[in-house]
Protein backbone atom coordinates (compact mmCIF):
# COMPACT_ATOMS: atom_id res chain seq x y z
CA UNK A 1 0.00 0.00 0.00
CA UNK A 2 1.63 3.34 -1.08
CA UNK A 3 -1.01 5.60 0.49
CA UNK A 4 0.77 8.59 2.49
CA UNK A 5 0.13 9.14 5.79
CA UNK A 6 -1.80 11.97 7.55
CA UNK A 7 -0.36 11.43 11.06
CA UNK A 8 2.09 8.89 11.28
CA UNK A 9 5.76 10.07 10.83
CA UNK A 10 8.93 7.64 11.25
CA UNK A 11 8.68 6.75 14.64
CA UNK A 12 5.11 6.82 15.87
CA UNK A 13 3.02 9.81 15.82
CA UNK A 14 4.95 13.54 17.57
CA UNK A 15 4.53 17.32 17.97
CA UNK A 16 5.07 20.18 20.52
CA UNK A 17 2.11 19.60 23.35
CA UNK A 18 -0.77 21.08 22.82
CA UNK A 19 -0.33 21.39 19.12
CA UNK A 20 -1.82 18.84 16.60
CA UNK A 21 -2.76 15.54 17.68
CA UNK A 22 -0.59 16.07 20.92
CA UNK A 23 -3.53 17.49 22.40
CA UNK A 24 -6.00 15.57 25.00
CA UNK A 25 -8.84 15.09 23.17
CA UNK A 26 -7.28 14.35 20.35
CA UNK A 27 -4.74 11.52 22.31
CA UNK A 28 -8.32 10.54 23.84
CA UNK A 29 -9.32 9.94 19.90
CA UNK A 30 -6.41 8.17 18.91
CA UNK A 31 -6.41 5.63 21.41
CA UNK A 32 -10.34 4.94 20.72
CA UNK A 33 -9.68 4.78 17.17
CA UNK A 34 -6.12 2.28 17.69
CA UNK A 35 -8.70 0.47 20.11
CA UNK A 36 -11.46 -0.09 17.39
CA UNK A 37 -8.62 -0.89 14.46
CA UNK A 38 -7.67 -3.65 17.76
CA UNK A 39 -11.72 -4.76 18.33
CA UNK A 40 -11.52 -5.23 14.27
CA UNK A 41 -8.48 -7.82 14.86
CA UNK A 42 -10.30 -9.50 17.71
CA UNK A 43 -7.63 -7.94 19.84
CA UNK A 44 -8.79 -7.14 23.50
CA UNK A 45 -5.53 -5.96 25.52
CA UNK A 46 -3.09 -3.31 25.29
CA UNK A 47 -0.36 -2.09 27.41
CA UNK A 48 0.90 1.79 28.16
CA UNK A 49 4.03 2.98 28.94
CA UNK A 50 5.47 6.09 29.37
CA UNK A 51 8.59 7.99 30.26
CA UNK A 52 9.38 10.85 32.72
CA UNK A 53 7.89 14.20 31.01
CA UNK A 54 5.58 15.97 33.25
CA UNK A 55 2.92 15.56 29.98
CA UNK A 56 2.72 11.90 30.22
CA UNK A 57 0.31 11.82 32.95
CA UNK A 58 -1.88 13.99 31.32
CA UNK A 59 -1.74 11.74 28.09
CA UNK A 60 -1.82 8.06 30.00
CA UNK A 61 -5.11 9.04 31.56
CA UNK A 62 -6.09 10.27 27.55
CA UNK A 63 -4.77 6.73 25.77
CA UNK A 64 -6.64 5.53 28.96
CA UNK A 65 -9.87 6.76 28.35
CA UNK A 66 -10.29 6.15 24.41
CA UNK A 67 -9.50 2.45 24.80
CA UNK A 68 -11.67 1.96 27.35
CA UNK A 69 -14.45 3.27 24.94
CA UNK A 70 -13.52 1.54 22.45
CA UNK A 71 -13.75 -1.58 24.30
CA UNK A 72 -9.84 -2.18 25.28
CA UNK A 73 -8.56 -3.59 28.45
CA UNK A 74 -5.20 -1.24 29.59
CA UNK A 75 -2.85 -2.77 31.51
CA UNK A 76 -0.86 0.69 32.90
CA UNK A 77 2.96 0.28 33.11
CA UNK A 78 3.92 3.71 34.29
CA UNK A 79 7.36 5.15 33.62
CA UNK A 80 9.26 2.41 31.36
CA UNK A 81 12.09 1.99 28.69
CA UNK A 82 10.15 1.88 25.65
CA UNK A 83 12.24 -1.59 24.75
CA UNK A 84 10.37 -2.26 28.23
CA UNK A 85 7.22 -2.20 26.70
CA UNK A 86 8.05 -3.98 24.25
CA UNK A 87 8.88 -6.87 26.30
CA UNK A 88 6.52 -6.86 28.25
CA UNK A 89 3.83 -6.76 25.88
CA UNK A 90 5.27 -10.01 24.58
CA UNK A 91 5.51 -11.17 28.03
CA UNK A 92 2.14 -10.76 29.33
CA UNK A 93 0.75 -11.97 25.77
CA UNK A 94 -1.10 -8.03 25.49
CA UNK A 95 -2.39 -7.54 21.91
CA UNK A 96 -0.52 -4.54 21.66
CA UNK A 97 1.83 -1.92 23.25
CA UNK A 98 1.36 1.74 23.19
CA UNK A 99 4.66 4.59 24.99
CA UNK A 100 3.87 7.83 25.80
CA UNK A 101 7.46 9.49 24.50
CA UNK A 102 9.33 11.68 22.53
CA UNK A 103 12.40 10.15 22.74
CA UNK A 104 15.20 12.28 22.78
CA UNK A 105 13.22 15.61 22.65
CA UNK A 106 12.83 18.61 25.23
CA UNK A 107 9.90 17.83 27.70
CA UNK A 108 8.02 20.25 25.90
CA UNK A 109 7.24 17.86 23.18
CA UNK A 110 5.72 14.49 23.65
CA UNK A 111 4.36 11.46 21.51
CA UNK A 112 3.29 7.90 21.07
CA UNK A 113 5.01 4.84 19.67
CA UNK A 114 3.37 1.73 19.53
CA UNK A 115 4.13 -2.10 19.24
CA UNK A 116 2.41 -5.01 18.29
CA UNK A 117 1.87 -8.22 19.90
CA UNK A 118 5.32 -9.62 18.78
CA UNK A 119 7.06 -6.61 20.63
CA UNK A 120 7.86 -4.60 17.31
CA UNK A 121 6.56 -1.30 15.54
CA UNK A 122 3.56 -1.52 14.19
CA UNK A 123 2.99 -1.81 10.57
CA UNK A 124 2.57 0.88 7.43
CA UNK A 125 -0.99 -0.71 7.02
CA UNK A 126 -2.01 -1.18 10.49
CA UNK A 127 -0.66 2.80 11.08
CA UNK A 128 -2.74 3.68 7.29
CA UNK A 129 -6.15 1.49 9.26
CA UNK A 130 -5.94 3.49 12.24
CA UNK A 131 -5.76 7.21 10.68
CA UNK A 132 -8.85 6.00 8.81
CA UNK A 133 -10.70 5.14 12.25
CA UNK A 134 -9.30 8.42 14.04
CA UNK A 135 -11.34 10.34 11.05
CA UNK A 136 -14.28 9.04 11.99
CA UNK A 137 -16.70 9.73 14.54
CA UNK A 138 -15.80 8.38 17.92
CA UNK A 139 -18.63 5.55 19.39
CA UNK A 140 -18.93 4.29 23.21
CA UNK A 141 -19.01 0.58 23.20
CA UNK A 142 -22.37 -0.44 25.05
CA UNK A 143 -21.42 -0.30 29.13
CA UNK A 144 -21.22 -4.17 29.32
CA UNK A 145 -18.23 -4.53 26.75
CA UNK A 146 -16.54 -1.40 27.92
CA UNK A 147 -12.83 -2.07 28.71
CA UNK A 148 -11.03 -2.51 32.23
CA UNK A 149 -7.85 -0.82 33.44
CA UNK A 150 -5.22 -2.35 35.97
CA UNK A 151 -1.56 -1.27 36.81
CA UNK A 152 0.91 -3.58 36.72
CA UNK A 153 3.14 -3.65 40.10
CA UNK A 154 6.40 -5.63 39.27
CA UNK A 155 7.15 -4.36 35.73
CA UNK A 156 10.45 -2.89 36.27
CA UNK A 157 11.38 -5.89 38.58
CA UNK A 158 10.18 -8.24 35.48
CA UNK A 159 12.22 -6.00 32.86
CA UNK A 160 15.61 -5.49 34.87
CA UNK A 161 15.45 -9.60 35.12
CA UNK A 162 15.69 -9.54 31.69
CA UNK A 163 18.14 -7.16 31.02
CA UNK A 164 20.68 -8.97 33.37
CA UNK A 165 19.81 -12.47 31.09
CA UNK A 166 20.89 -10.61 28.09
CA UNK A 167 24.47 -10.96 29.47
CA UNK A 168 26.36 -13.86 28.83
CA UNK A 169 29.67 -13.66 29.64
CA UNK A 170 30.88 -16.06 32.01
CA UNK A 171 32.89 -13.02 34.54
CA UNK A 172 30.63 -10.61 36.26
CA UNK A 173 31.43 -6.75 36.06
CA UNK A 174 33.45 -6.83 39.46
CA UNK A 175 35.81 -4.80 38.86
CA UNK A 176 34.37 -2.06 36.67
CA UNK A 177 34.01 1.31 37.35
CA UNK A 178 30.47 2.52 35.08
CA UNK A 179 28.93 5.77 34.77
CA UNK A 180 25.47 5.85 33.70
CA UNK A 181 23.61 8.93 32.41
CA UNK A 182 20.32 7.86 32.27
CA UNK A 183 19.24 11.63 31.01
CA UNK A 184 16.38 12.18 33.55
CA UNK A 185 14.30 9.55 31.95
CA UNK A 186 12.65 6.13 31.89
CA UNK A 187 15.71 4.45 32.48
CA UNK A 188 16.80 6.39 35.71
CA UNK A 189 15.30 3.36 37.81
CA UNK A 190 15.91 0.83 35.58
CA UNK A 191 19.76 0.75 34.25
CA UNK A 192 21.08 1.69 37.82
CA UNK A 193 19.93 -2.08 39.20
CA UNK A 194 20.90 -3.82 36.39
CA UNK A 195 24.19 -3.09 36.15
CA UNK A 196 24.61 -2.74 39.93
CA UNK A 197 23.17 -6.07 40.34
CA UNK A 198 25.73 -7.83 37.43
CA UNK A 199 28.57 -6.46 40.28
CA UNK A 200 29.66 -3.20 38.10
CA UNK A 201 30.74 -0.12 40.74
CA UNK A 202 27.92 2.04 39.32
CA UNK A 203 28.16 5.84 39.54
CA UNK A 204 25.12 8.28 38.10
CA UNK A 205 24.28 11.18 36.63
CA UNK A 206 20.70 12.03 35.31
CA UNK A 207 18.76 9.70 37.44
CA UNK A 208 16.27 12.71 39.06
CA UNK A 209 13.52 13.28 36.76
CA UNK A 210 11.45 16.17 37.59
CA UNK A 211 9.11 16.09 34.38
CA UNK A 212 11.15 19.47 32.70
CA UNK A 213 14.50 18.02 32.92
CA UNK A 214 14.30 15.18 30.13
CA UNK A 215 16.81 15.14 28.05
CA UNK A 216 18.06 18.65 29.73
CA UNK A 217 22.20 18.48 29.15
CA UNK A 218 22.56 14.77 29.68
CA UNK A 219 21.56 11.37 27.80
CA UNK A 220 22.61 10.25 24.49
CA UNK A 221 22.01 13.41 22.54
CA UNK A 222 23.99 15.78 24.99
CA UNK A 223 27.51 13.88 26.23
CA UNK A 224 29.44 16.59 27.81
CA UNK A 225 28.49 15.67 31.19
CA UNK A 226 28.96 12.19 31.20
CA UNK A 227 32.65 12.69 29.51
CA UNK A 228 33.16 14.74 32.20
CA UNK A 229 31.99 12.21 34.94
CA UNK A 230 34.21 9.66 33.21
CA UNK A 231 37.31 11.49 33.29
CA UNK A 232 36.73 12.57 37.03
CA UNK A 233 35.80 9.28 38.67
CA UNK A 234 38.54 7.76 36.24
CA UNK A 235 35.67 5.08 35.31
CA UNK A 236 36.46 2.22 32.48
CA UNK A 237 33.27 3.73 31.21
CA UNK A 238 30.00 5.78 30.34
CA UNK A 239 27.25 5.14 29.48
CA UNK A 240 24.15 7.40 28.45
CA UNK A 241 20.46 6.38 27.32
CA UNK A 242 18.19 8.52 25.72
CA UNK A 243 14.94 9.94 27.84
CA UNK A 244 13.17 6.57 26.54
CA UNK A 245 15.96 4.17 26.47
CA UNK A 246 15.85 3.00 23.00
CA UNK A 247 18.87 4.58 22.68
CA UNK A 248 23.08 4.33 23.29
CA UNK A 249 26.08 6.10 23.26
CA UNK A 250 29.10 5.15 25.30
CA UNK A 251 32.22 6.85 26.61
CA UNK A 252 35.53 5.33 26.72
CA UNK A 253 38.29 5.51 29.79
CA UNK A 254 39.97 8.32 27.92
CA UNK A 255 36.85 10.44 27.51
CA UNK A 256 36.23 9.52 23.70
CA UNK A 257 32.56 8.89 22.57
CA UNK A 258 31.48 5.63 20.99
CA UNK A 259 28.59 6.16 18.51
CA UNK A 260 26.47 3.66 17.16
CA UNK A 261 27.80 3.02 14.12
CA UNK A 262 31.42 1.90 16.62
CA UNK A 263 28.82 -0.03 18.79
CA UNK A 264 27.87 -1.77 15.70
CA UNK A 265 31.09 -2.59 14.28
CA UNK A 266 32.46 -4.06 18.05
CA UNK A 267 29.42 -6.05 18.11
CA UNK A 268 29.84 -7.75 14.29
CA UNK A 269 33.63 -7.95 15.29
CA UNK A 270 33.75 -9.58 18.35
CA UNK A 271 30.27 -12.36 17.73
CA UNK A 272 31.41 -15.64 18.69
CA UNK A 273 28.98 -16.88 16.25
CA UNK A 274 29.28 -16.39 12.36
CA UNK A 275 28.08 -12.86 11.28
CA UNK A 276 27.20 -12.63 7.43
CA UNK A 277 25.78 -8.94 8.04
CA UNK A 278 24.84 -6.07 9.61
CA UNK A 279 22.34 -2.57 8.73
CA UNK A 280 23.31 0.47 9.23
CA UNK A 281 21.52 3.59 7.44
CA UNK A 282 22.65 6.75 5.13
CA UNK A 283 23.64 8.09 8.20
CA UNK A 284 25.97 5.35 9.06
CA UNK A 285 29.85 6.45 8.59
CA UNK A 286 31.67 5.29 5.50
CA UNK A 287 34.56 3.93 8.11
CA UNK A 288 31.97 1.28 9.04
CA UNK A 289 31.47 0.57 5.96
CA UNK A 290 35.45 0.68 5.24
CA UNK A 291 35.96 -1.29 8.52
CA UNK A 292 33.14 -4.49 8.01
CA UNK A 293 34.53 -5.46 4.51
CA UNK A 294 37.78 -6.20 5.47
CA UNK A 295 36.35 -8.48 7.76
CA UNK A 296 34.39 -9.83 4.85
CA UNK A 297 30.83 -8.90 6.34
CA UNK A 298 28.11 -7.68 4.52
CA UNK A 299 26.97 -3.94 4.91
CA UNK A 300 23.44 -2.88 3.89
CA UNK A 301 22.26 0.90 4.41
CA UNK A 302 18.68 1.69 4.78
CA UNK A 303 16.74 5.16 4.90
CA UNK A 304 17.35 6.53 8.29
CA UNK A 305 14.90 4.78 11.17
CA UNK A 306 14.97 1.91 13.20
CA UNK A 307 11.17 0.40 11.74
CA UNK A 308 13.78 0.26 8.07
CA UNK A 309 17.05 -1.31 9.55
CA UNK A 310 14.62 -3.82 11.38
CA UNK A 311 12.89 -4.29 8.31
CA UNK A 312 16.31 -5.40 6.28
CA UNK A 313 17.67 -6.96 9.15
CA UNK A 314 14.05 -9.48 9.21
CA UNK A 315 14.66 -9.84 5.10
CA UNK A 316 18.49 -11.16 5.63
CA UNK A 317 18.07 -12.82 8.80
CA UNK A 318 20.77 -11.41 10.16
CA UNK A 319 20.98 -9.96 14.11
CA UNK A 320 22.95 -6.54 14.82
CA UNK A 321 22.00 -3.66 13.03
CA UNK A 322 22.36 0.03 14.15
CA UNK A 323 21.92 3.94 13.59
CA UNK A 324 24.57 6.53 14.04
CA UNK A 325 22.71 8.16 16.59
CA UNK A 326 22.54 4.90 18.85
CA UNK A 327 19.42 3.21 18.19
CA UNK A 328 20.72 -0.68 18.49
CA UNK A 329 19.22 -3.51 17.30
CA UNK A 330 20.48 -6.79 18.70
CA UNK A 331 17.31 -9.03 17.24
CA UNK A 332 19.07 -12.35 18.80
CA UNK A 333 18.57 -11.06 22.33
CA UNK A 334 14.92 -8.87 21.91
CA UNK A 335 12.52 -7.31 19.98
CA UNK A 336 13.45 -3.67 19.08
CA UNK A 337 16.35 -1.08 19.90
CA UNK A 338 17.53 -1.41 23.15
CA UNK A 339 20.19 0.73 25.02
CA UNK A 340 20.37 -1.22 27.99
CA UNK A 341 20.44 -4.73 26.18
CA UNK A 342 22.79 -3.43 23.66
CA UNK A 343 25.55 -1.50 26.16
CA UNK A 344 25.60 -5.13 27.95
CA UNK A 345 26.92 -6.83 24.82
CA UNK A 346 29.67 -4.37 24.56
CA UNK A 347 30.39 -4.90 28.43
CA UNK A 348 30.24 -9.11 27.94
CA UNK A 349 32.45 -8.37 25.17
CA UNK A 350 35.14 -6.60 27.16
CA UNK A 351 34.64 -8.90 29.93
CA UNK A 352 35.44 -11.91 27.37
CA UNK A 353 38.38 -10.69 25.32
CA UNK A 354 39.91 -8.43 28.55
CA UNK A 355 40.02 -5.07 26.20
CA UNK A 356 38.91 -1.85 26.72
CA UNK A 357 36.25 -0.25 24.98
CA UNK A 358 38.93 1.77 23.04
CA UNK A 359 40.53 -0.92 22.22
CA UNK A 360 37.77 -2.48 20.56
CA UNK A 361 36.64 0.58 19.04
CA UNK A 362 40.08 1.44 17.45
CA UNK A 363 39.79 -1.81 14.54
CA UNK A 364 37.10 1.40 13.08
CA UNK A 365 38.48 4.44 11.75
CA UNK A 366 35.84 7.07 11.14
CA UNK A 367 35.58 9.18 8.05
CA UNK A 368 35.54 12.80 9.28
CA UNK A 369 31.53 13.76 9.04
CA UNK A 370 29.57 16.83 9.85
CA UNK A 371 26.06 17.40 10.41
CA UNK A 372 23.96 20.33 11.15
CA UNK A 373 20.55 21.02 11.56
CA UNK A 374 18.13 23.75 10.07
CA UNK A 375 15.09 24.27 11.97
CA UNK A 376 12.09 24.80 8.99
CA UNK A 377 8.21 26.23 9.59
CA UNK A 378 6.70 22.54 8.72
CA UNK A 379 7.86 19.40 6.89
CA UNK A 380 8.91 19.82 3.77
CA UNK A 381 10.32 17.62 0.77
CA UNK A 382 14.19 18.52 0.33
CA UNK A 383 14.34 15.81 -2.90
CA UNK A 384 12.00 18.08 -4.76
CA UNK A 385 13.48 21.14 -4.59
CA UNK A 386 15.61 21.85 -7.93
CA UNK A 387 17.84 24.61 -6.69
CA UNK A 388 18.85 22.50 -3.31
CA UNK A 389 19.62 19.28 -5.50
CA UNK A 390 21.45 21.60 -8.09
CA UNK A 391 23.67 22.73 -5.09
CA UNK A 392 24.61 19.38 -3.79
CA UNK A 393 25.67 17.97 -7.23
CA UNK A 394 27.80 20.88 -6.93
CA UNK A 395 29.15 20.32 -3.73
CA UNK A 396 29.87 16.27 -4.95
CA UNK A 397 31.17 17.45 -8.18
CA UNK A 398 33.77 20.20 -6.12
CA UNK A 399 34.72 17.05 -3.44
CA UNK A 400 35.35 14.82 -6.74
CA UNK A 401 34.75 11.41 -5.43
CA UNK A 402 35.92 12.26 -1.75
CA UNK A 403 33.20 13.13 -0.24
CA UNK A 404 29.12 12.78 0.48
CA UNK A 405 26.51 14.25 0.89
CA UNK A 406 23.00 13.35 2.85
CA UNK A 407 20.07 16.38 3.35
CA UNK A 408 16.94 15.29 4.27
CA UNK A 409 14.11 15.82 6.46
CA UNK A 410 13.93 14.94 9.98
CA UNK A 411 11.11 11.87 10.33
CA UNK A 412 10.38 13.42 14.33
CA UNK A 413 11.34 16.68 14.55
CA UNK A 414 10.82 20.02 11.94
CA UNK A 415 14.38 19.81 11.31
CA UNK A 416 16.38 19.42 8.22
CA UNK A 417 19.38 17.63 8.50
CA UNK A 418 22.61 18.40 6.35
CA UNK A 419 25.38 16.22 6.62
CA UNK A 420 29.11 15.71 4.87
CA UNK A 421 31.41 13.00 5.38
CA UNK A 422 34.89 13.28 3.29
CA UNK A 423 38.66 13.08 4.12
CA UNK A 424 39.01 16.24 4.88
CA UNK A 425 37.65 18.47 7.87
CA UNK A 426 38.06 21.62 6.33
CA UNK A 427 36.48 21.05 2.86
CA UNK A 428 33.36 19.44 4.75
CA UNK A 429 32.89 22.56 6.71
CA UNK A 430 32.79 24.34 3.70
CA UNK A 431 30.47 22.60 2.04
CA UNK A 432 28.36 21.97 4.91
CA UNK A 433 28.57 26.19 5.47
CA UNK A 434 27.52 26.19 1.92
CA UNK A 435 24.46 24.11 1.72
CA UNK A 436 23.46 25.26 4.86
CA UNK A 437 22.85 28.81 3.00
CA UNK A 438 21.07 27.22 0.57
CA UNK A 439 18.79 25.27 2.68
CA UNK A 440 18.03 28.69 5.08
CA UNK A 441 17.04 30.37 1.92
CA UNK A 442 15.01 27.95 0.37
CA UNK A 443 12.83 26.68 3.67
CA UNK A 444 13.21 28.84 6.27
Amino acid sequence: MSQTKKYFGTDGIRNEVGKGLICPDQILKLGWATGKVMRDYGEKTVMIGKDTRISGYMFESALEAGFIAAGIDVLLLGPMPTPAVAYLTRTFHADAGIVISASHNPHHDNGIKFFSAKGQKISDQVELEVEAAFDQALETVDSLHLGRARRIDDAAGRYTEFCKSTYESSKKLDGIKVVLDCANGATYHIAPAVFKELGADVVTIGVDPDGININLKCGATDLDALKQKVIAESANVGIAFDGDGDRVMMIDHTGEVVDGDQILYILAANSEKPVSGVVGTLMSNLGLEVALKELGIDFIRTKVGDRYVMEALKENGWDYGAESSGHVLCLDKTSTGDGIVAALQIMSIMTRTGKSLQELASGMQKMPQLLKNVRVPDKVDVSSNAILQSAISDSEARMAGKGRVLIRASGTEPLIRVMVEGQDMIMIESEVNALLQVVESEFS
